[in-house]
C-alpha cells in the first residue's frame, strides 16, 4: 500500500483563500477589517522569521497587521502594559505573543493577561477550560489545522479510534480534546505508555506530536490508518554535504507511508496549516467581537 499524501501546503492555501473571502465580505458588508497584533520580545532568529511570515500572510488576506518588537531586556511590567493596550484596542481582534519568551518573563502570566476573546493562539487558561468542556473557545492553531485536514480527508471521524502521541499543552492535549469533541475514541500516549507500539497499532488515526525524530516506525501503523505528523526535527544530512541538515517528522515517513492509507509529509504537511489557522482564528475572533455569524469551515 502507498499512502495518499495529505498536502498541507495546498490545503493551507485553500484555508487562506477562504479567510480572504471572509475578510472581503466583512469590509464590504460591515466596514470592519480584522486586525492581528504580534508581539516579539528579543531577537530569536527562528521567531523573527516566523513573525515576518505571519505579517506577510496577514496582509495578503486583507487584514490589518501590527507588529511590536521589544528589546530582549524589556521588563515584564512593560510587556503587560502593551498587552493591556492591545486588549482595549477595538481595531485589534487577535493578539499573539511569540514564544518562547526570554527567561526573566513569566510565560503563563503573559499568556493569561491576553483577553481570552483575542487569544488567537488558544493558550489562555479560559480557552483551555472552554475547549475541555466542549464550549465555544479559541482553539490552538496546530491542532485546529490537524482537525481540518482529518475532516477533509475522512468527512467524519465519529467512532474512529485515534491515538495522540504526546501530551503537551500546545498540541497533544488540545488535539485529543478536539478529536473527542468530534466523537472519536481517543487515547493519549506518551513516553511512559506501556506497550506503546501495540497502543498505536490499533489506531485508525495516529497524531504524532512527541518531538522525537522518526520515533514511530511503519510496523507501529495499522494498515490503512491516517497518520498526522506534527513533528519538526532537524537532523544532520551528510549526504547533502558537510554541515547540511534536513527536516524530519516524528514518524519514519518511508516505512509509515508504505502501510498507512494517508499521511502528512514533513515539511509541507501540518506546518503550513498553523499560520493559516492563526488567520482563521483572527477572523473568527473578529466576527464574535462584532456579533456576526462565524466563518463556516474555519472553526472547530
Amino acid at each position: 500500500m502507498t499512502a495518499k499524501i495529505i498536502d498541507g501546503k495546498e490545503f493551507a492555501a485553500r484555508v487562506r483563500a477562504k479567510v480572504g473571502e471572509h475578510v472581503t465580505r466583512l469590509k464590504a458588508d460591515n466596514n470592519i477589517t480584522p486586525g492581528l497584533a504580534v508581539v516579539l520580545v528579543g531577537e530569536d532568529p527562528a521567531s523573527q522569521v516566523y513573525v515576518r511570515s505571519k505579517g506577510k500572510m496577514t496582509l495578503e488576506v486583507g487584514m490589518k497587521s501590527v507588529e511590536h518588537k521589544l528589546d530582549v531586556e524589556t521588563p515584564e511590567a512593560d510587556l503587560l502594559a502593551l498587552i493591556d493596550q492591545l486588549n482595549n484596542d477595538p481595531e485589534i481582534h487577535g493578539i499573539l505573543v511569540q514564544l518562547p519568551l526570554p527567561k526573566h518573563l513569566d510565560e503563563d502570566l503573559v499568556i493569561n493577561s491576553i483577553s481570552p476573546a483575542k487569544d488567537v493562539d488558544g493558550f489562555h487558561i479560559s480557552n483551555v477550560g472552554l475547549l475541555g468542556t466542549g464550549q465555544k473557545s479559541m482553539v490552538p492553531c496546530t491542532p485546529l489545522g490537524c482537525l481540518m485536514m482529518l475532516r477533509d480527508h475522512h468527512g467524519s471521524i465519529s467512532g474512529m479510534d485515534a491515538v495522540v502521541i504526546g501530551r503537551s499543552n500546545i498540541v497533544g492535549k488540545p488535539m485529543a480534546q478536539l478529536l473527542l469533541n468530534d466523537s472519536a475514541t481517543v487515547t493519549i500516549a506518551h513516553s511512559r505508555t506501556k506497550d506503546l507500539a501495540d497502543v498505536v497499532r490499533r489506531a485508525d488515526i495516529v497524531v504524532a506530536a512527541v518531538g522525537r525524530p522518526e520515533m514511530v516506525p511503519g510496523d507501529w501503523i495499522k494498515p490503512g490508518a491516517t497518520v498526522i505528523d506534527v513533528g519538526i526535527n532537524r537532523l544532520d544530512a551528510p549526504e547533502k554535504g558537510e554541515g547540511k541538515t534536513k527536516l524530519v517528522g516524528d514518524v519514519h515517513f518511508e516505512s509509515c507511508a508504505a502501510v498507512a492509507g494517508a499521511i502528512t509529509p514533513v515539511p509541507g504537511g501540518v506546518g503550513p496549516m498553523t499560520i493559516a489557522c492563526l488567520l482563521a482564528n483572527t477572523v473568527t475572533a473578529c466576527c464574535r467581537a462584532n456579533g456576526l455569524a462565524e466563518p463556516e469551515g474555519l472553526t472547530a
